[in-house]
């Protein structure tokens, strides 16, 4: 056999481990900080377009094809591509603060929230984290759909927030 098909079963090989194994870790940390299976499946799907995208790169080198006509039709799509997110930029910065927000977690669902904006300040609790935006229900039960990407920008202030208190422990002789 020749150095491509082994090169090719090798990277296949890694791919499907780097998939797991990412998974997994994945589905640790949404355990260990409480976060919706949702959240955790939106964020996985994002790292395994990633991996894939990677993958499919590295296998055109090995398979040598050529990079040309790839890299005219590849230009020709993230032309496309760039209009339509220039149009709407935040879809791709929402994407990626919702990243950010999945590792970072400044906040969780169920937290008591004042996201402070001057006079558009806005306070709720959070009843959702998505891929796009943070749902917000206030005082009155209103949603409010509030962007990840004006989230991780404005401050937030945690209302009510539960301090665990230390226990003195007294010993007697």
């Amino acid at each position: 056999m020749s150095t491509s098909i082994y090169l090719t079963i090798l990277l296949v090989v890694s791919a499907v481990i780097s998939l797991k194994t990412m998974a997994f870790f994945l589905k640790k940390i949404g355990k260990f900080k409480r976060v919706s299976e949702k959240r955790v499946y939106y964020i996985s799907k994002t790292f395994s377009i990633v991996i894939l995208a990677v993958a499919l790169f590295v296998l055109a080198i090995i398979w040598s094809v050529s990079l040309s006509g790839l890299l005219i039709f590849a230009s020709s799509i993230f032309a496309v591509i760039g209009v339509a997110l220039f149009a709407q930029w935040s879809i791709l910065s929402n994407v990626t603060a919702s990243v950010i927000i999945f590792f970072t977690f400044p906040s969780r669902v169920g937290d008591m929230i004042k996201v402070i904006d001057g006079e558009n300040s806005i306070s709720g609790e959070i009843i959702e984290i998505s891929l796009f935006q943070i749902e917000i229900m206030d005082e009155e039960g209103n949603i409010i759909l509030y962007p990840n990407n004006l989230f991780i920008q404005k401050p937030i202030q945690k209302l009510n927030y539960k301090q665990e208190k230390k226990v003195k422990i007294e010993y007697t002789i």
